[in-house]
């Protein structure tokens, strides 16, 4: 799955449950930091139980500790995580604000490109079994000034299963190494998007301000012009 995604320069945010590494049929613990060095691991609870079927103590215990585990075999604190099953409910959602989760995602298809509104609530685009070849071409076939986001979800076991490989190939061939496209990890979205929400505009609306750490393009006078950390643009 991996050497698929590095070969067409995409990106990935592997979700993990802690408890199943190292055991039969799943990568051992030393593999995670060289493997996926290019991507993002992001936690999936240690057991992968239904969240809506815990107490609120049971719910930080299997995301703390899986976020705990996965970010001492990472080397950086583990953000990001997504729900078992899909499932969540307002005591779920209460609970993973109180961990300091940036983003957790669903499996809650939506076959549009937006970008997310709610990010503990953050429903991807497609599964992978999803039509994902007519998808990519309506994808390239865009033609907007808004951002938009393909954001792809899926099991690795599934492509072994299925044996369908040749999918995420297709995939790739249609919409990677692309120079247009922006390829990026669900952390890394979620941390552009903050700090793009963070522009300031003058009283006068004539200048716009960078105050974040982060390179952030803006769409002026028709092109792309990059506001870097603490700069300005005159508008």
């Amino acid at each position: 799955m991996v050497s698929v995604i590095n070969r067409y320069g995409l990106r990935a945010s592997f979700h993990l449950n802690s408890s199943r590494l190292g055991t039969d049929g799943f990568l051992d613990p030393s593999e995670l930091s060289s493997l996926f060095s290019s991507h993002e691991i992001a936690a999936h609870t240690i057991n992968h139980p239904n969240l809506c079927d815990l107490s609120r103590d049971m719910i930080i215990e299997e995301v703390s500790g899986d976020i705990e585990s996965l970010s001492d075999l990472a080397g950086y604190r583990v953000r990001g995580f997504s729900y078992p099953f899909g499932a969540y409910n307002d005591i779920v959602l209460q609970t993973l604000t109180e961990i300091d989760i940036a983003y957790a995602r669903s499996d809650r298809s939506t076959v549009r490109f937006d970008l997310p509104t709610d990010f503990m609530c953050w429903d991807p685009t497609c599964h992978h079994s999803c039509n994902l070849v007519d998808m990519a071409h309506s994808f390239k076939a865009l033609d907007s000034y808004e951002p938009c986001l393909f954001y792809i979800w899926g099991h690795s076991y599934e492509f072994h299963n299925e044996d369908n490989w040749v999918i995420m190939d297709e995939f790739g061939r249609l919409v990677g190494n692309d120079p247009a496209i922006w390829y990026a990890t669900g952390i890394e979205i979620y941390d552009y998007m903050k700090a793009f929400r963070r522009l300031d505009n003058s009283p006068d609306n004539k200048r716009v301000s960078n105050p974040t750490q982060s390179r952030i393009w803006i769409l002026f006078n028709d092109k792309t012009v990059e506001l870097m950390p603490g700069g300005s643009l005159r508008l």
